[in-house]
């Protein structure tokens, strides 16, 4: 038997495709194209928070316009639709994880830590007892079958490309995804739900952490963690009082508008945080120089790494915005694999802890991990 679209060795009749369905344009169009080939489709859209929480506000993912539009596109195609509560787990996985990076002086990025756990790894696990074959979603990434099985790519839109945020995806969790969409651009998928008549066609991308629509993180953070909001000092290098700050939840290493001091003679950046003694240091940009990044929960889709110096030569991104740069990657040691060092060919500036370091070779997702911290090598 040829194998289908999906590849699979399998009819597409016979085949169910489980879509994580958003309410947006990209799972939608998804689901669609699904069904037109003849899968046998079931959809699943979370639930994940409380739709009258004042914290939530019109218009963020997931939220209650968002199931019903998932709601209409199945209904409209004609193939089955459950939401998923899956509010205890968001909150426990993502939200709270969210307030304590901040307590700690991170910087987070609750999308990865929704698709690490509550996307892949619970809904993975509802689709099995579907009895999906796999799941497919709407991201904008591509699953290639390399010489030693199933590898992540970045997506052919570089606009669109959603690889930094897929990083933790594991080769277990790689074998049994799918996304259609990694091969084309926004536009063709735009086109796409119009001529297949989607009510969702024209409905505009989210912005923002979908549960923090407006914005205000170190609010949400506030009100999360009563206290998170204390005043205190920011300083220079050397230890000395150059103004107050309003709560270190406020703040981000490489930070320069906003901090509201005078009298210096450069500009100043957020150099360091320091929960323990709630404190913001600041300096000028050379001081935020950092060619040394030891990373955390490392993911691993490549070859084993090696703890010998140099390392591996790679590519890599330390945030999502900025183009990747030329590095070696080096176990931390042979006990512990799941932490890494990436020495930097040249300095970056404002490495953020809580941030992802994702490791790239040429298009390909080697893996990545949580920046726990980074210095400068004398």
């Amino acid at each position: 038997m040829a194998v289908n679209s999906l590849g699979l060795n399998k009819a597409p009749s016979e085949t169910r495709v489980v879509v994580a369905m958003s309410g947006g344009v990209d799972s939608s169009v998804v689901a669609a194209l699904m069904h037109e080939q003849g899968y046998d489709v079931v959809g699943l859209t979370m639930q994940l928070y409380d739709h009258g929480e004042a914290l939530m506000k019109k218009g963020a993912c997931c939220a209650g316009q968002d199931i019903y539009d998932a709601r209409r596109v199945a209904d409209q195609l004609g193939f089955p639709h459950y939401v998923l509560d899956y509010e205890s787990r968001f909150k426990d996985d993502v939200i709270d994880d969210f307030a304590d990076s901040y307590l700690r002086g991170e910087t987070p990025i609750p999308c990865i830590r929704c698709n690490q756990t509550v996307k892949f790894r619970d809904m993975l696990a509802t689709a099995e007892e579907l009895e999906g074959d796999v799941l497919v979603t709407g991201h904008y990434v591509q699953r290639i079958e390399g010489p030693q099985g199933s590898e992540l790519h970045r997506a052919v839109d570089p606009g669109k490309d959603q690889s930094y945020f897929l990083f933790a995806t594991t080769q277990n969790q790689l074998d049994r995804l799918r996304f259609p969409l990694g091969g084309q651009s926004k536009e063709e998928t735009r086109r796409q739900a119009e001529r297949i008549g989607l009510a969702v066609a024209d409905k505009p991308d989210s912005q923002d952490i979908c549960f923090v629509p407006d914005g205000d993180y170190a609010g949400l953070v506030g009100r999360l963690r009563p206290g998170a909001l204390v005043p205190g000092d920011i300083v220079d290098l050397e230890g000395q009082v150059v103004g107050p700050h309003n709560g270190i939840v406020n703040y981000t290493i490489g930070q320069r508008r906003g901090l509201n001091i005078g009298g210096s003679a450069e500009p100043l950046y957020v150099v360091r945080l320091e929960p323990k003694l709630n404190r913001v240091v600041v300096g000028p940009k050379s001081a935020l120089a950092r060619s040394l990044v030891y990373v955390k929960e490392l993911n691993w889709l490549g070859a084993p790494l090696s703890a010998d110096e140099p390392g591996q030569e790679v590519r890599v991104k330390l945030r999502s915005a900025q183009a990747p740069q030329n590095a070696f990657i080096r176990a931390l040691s042979e006990q512990h694999r799941d932490r890494a060092v990436i020495e930097l060919l040249e300095p970056a500036f404002g490495i953020a802890p809580g941030q992802a370091a994702v490791v790239y070779d040429g298009e390909r997702v080697l893996g990545g991990g949580w920046i726990e911290g980074a210095e400068q090598m004398a």
